[in-house]
């Protein structure tokens, strides 16, 4: 799910969109102003908008936060607490699209919009590139960065050009991030008709297949390059995953036969990764003809069933909800959980559960906790239940909701965006405690633009890489 997104081993953390993870509209919401009708198929609280619709309020005041900087924006990916500023990655802006698309709303649907628009201008100003690519994240409001330097502008920068994250490194390119971004222009290219959407899903699609294609033994499309342009040699398959539904997309709305040939190189990679006498993917390969047999993540587990809708692999779920299952309460070593709350949800990865509790998980960062919930990856899961439907699976699903929804409801109280408080009891954080991925990175308890949108998708019982 990721910036520079899931990488296959230590040695690429410093390209990931998590590694240092450490009002206007918003306000217009709380009061039902300008938001259509209540999502469909949603609980109602009593005493205020539904925990969907609290979900929706947060994302409109991640992507108001910064008024005075002009009306082409991308929405600030994580609470002003992270340490992070006013970074916007494209991975969680694109998710936001599909999420706002979600909830059929005349609101959401104008969101949606000018969020494919703004991505659509970091297409086209890129400061130095003129090739159709992304960078992993952009800056979109004015902040002054650790060592006292001023970073002045919003989205769009005073000469014209897209505000690329140079300060924390973001400025490479991956193919799960780009595939992402094509998926969400082109549900706006299906929702709206808009013929400038799909124009830019398929300059993703064509930059990926010159600059990931393989010809390795394992096959597939591969990472995608550094902030210098140089190629990165590993494999993922989470961007596999995420090409499947994205060529899928591209060969039905441009009729174009190529993608299908696209398609299939993604999908022959997956069947690769399968491990069929444990019933669960793994996550890639560093060279390209060894196949990395840990860690194994959770999300290549419910992406892969979102995205290929096979029988033969739906284990995959049963593998995620039994072997990273946890549960994080206030008793827990390292827990930030307050005294009384508990939350049950999947962790990141099975080398989550291994985590060093005794050292930071990072230079700066707290100690992880072995049961913290990586909430994305619990909406994902839930979603994937509610798609399986088999005996139980509704069961399991609300059990995750519910968790879900009491995070919104009680965690990452008093944070803000842009300086703004948010208003209160909307967005879900990324993590219920600090949390060790396996992967060089963690997650933190700050209410999160990706967590929260696949929060909305998993409420609404939207499945983003159905083709």
């Amino acid at each position: 799910m990721n910036g520079m997104t899931r990488r296959t081993d230590r040695q690429s953390a410093a390209l990931s969109r998590r590694t240092l993870i450490g009002a206007g509209l918003g306000a217009a919401l709380l009061t039902g102003a300008g938001t259509g009708t209540a999502l469909a198929g949603t609980r109602t609280y009593s005493g205020g908008p539904s925990a969907p619709r609290r979900g929706q309020v947060f994302l409109a005041a991640a992507m108001d936060a910064y008024p005075d900087h002009g009306p082409i924006r991308l929405a600030q990916s994580y609470a002003d607490q992270a340490g992070l500023f006013s970074t916007a990655f494209t991975y969680d802006n694109a998710l936001a699209i599909l999420a706002l698309l979600a909830t059929r709303t005349t609101d959401g649907r104008s969101r949606a919009v000018a969020l494919g628009d703004a991505l659509l201008y970091a297409q086209r100003h890129d400061p130095v590139h003129d090739d159709g690519r992304l960078r992993q994240a952009y800056n979109v409001g004015p902040y002054t960065f650790y060592d006292g330097s001023r970073q002045p502008d919003g989205f769009v920068r005073a000469d014209g050009t897209a505000n690329v994250g140079t300060q924390f490194g973001f400025t490479g390119t991956a193919v799960g991030d780009m595939a992402w971004a094509g998926i969400a222009l082109s549900a706006l290219a299906r929702r709206t008709g808009k013929g400038r959407f799909l124009a830019g899903a398929v300059r993703i699609g064509e930059w990926i297949e010159r600059n990931g294609r393989t010809d390795e033994p394992l096959g597939g499309y591969k990472f995608g390059v550094d902030g210098a342009g140089a190629k990165l040699p590993f494999t993922s398959t989470e961007h596999n995953t995420d090409l499947v539904c994205l060529f899928g997309r591209l060969a039905r709305l441009t009729g174009d036969r190529v993608w299908l040939e696209r398609r299939a190189r993604a999908r022959a990679f997956l069947a690769k990764m399968w491990n069929a006498d444990g019933g669960f993917f793994h996550t890639g390969t560093n060279d390209g003809v060894t196949v990395n047999t840990s860690p194994i993540p959770e999300d290549t587990q419910t992406w892969t069933y979102l995205a290929l809708d096979s029988g033969a692999h739906a284990r995959s779920l049963d593998w995620a909800a039994r072997e990273l299952a946890v549960l994080d309460h206030a008793g827990r070593r390292n827990s930030t959980v307050p005294e009384g709350q508990s939350y049950e949800g999947v962790t990141f990865s099975s080398a989550s559960l291994l985590a060093n509790e005794d050292a930071p998980i990072a230079e700066g960062q707290p100690r992880p906790d072995r049961n913290g919930v990586w909430f994305e990856g619990t909406a994902h899961l839930a979603l994937c239940l509610r798609e399986r439907n088999r005996p139980g699976d509704e069961g399991r699903a609300r059990r995750l909701m519910d968790s879900l929804e009491r995070a919104q409801d009680l965690l990452g109280t008093g944070q803000t965006v842009g300086g703004r408080a948010l208003p209160e009891r909307s967005g879900v954080v990324s993590a219920s405690s600090p949390l060790d991925t396996g992967f060089g990175f963690g997650y933190y308890p700050y209410r999160h633009l990706g967590a929260t949108a696949w929060y909305v998708m998993a409420a609404v019982r939207h499945n983003p890489l159905r083709v």
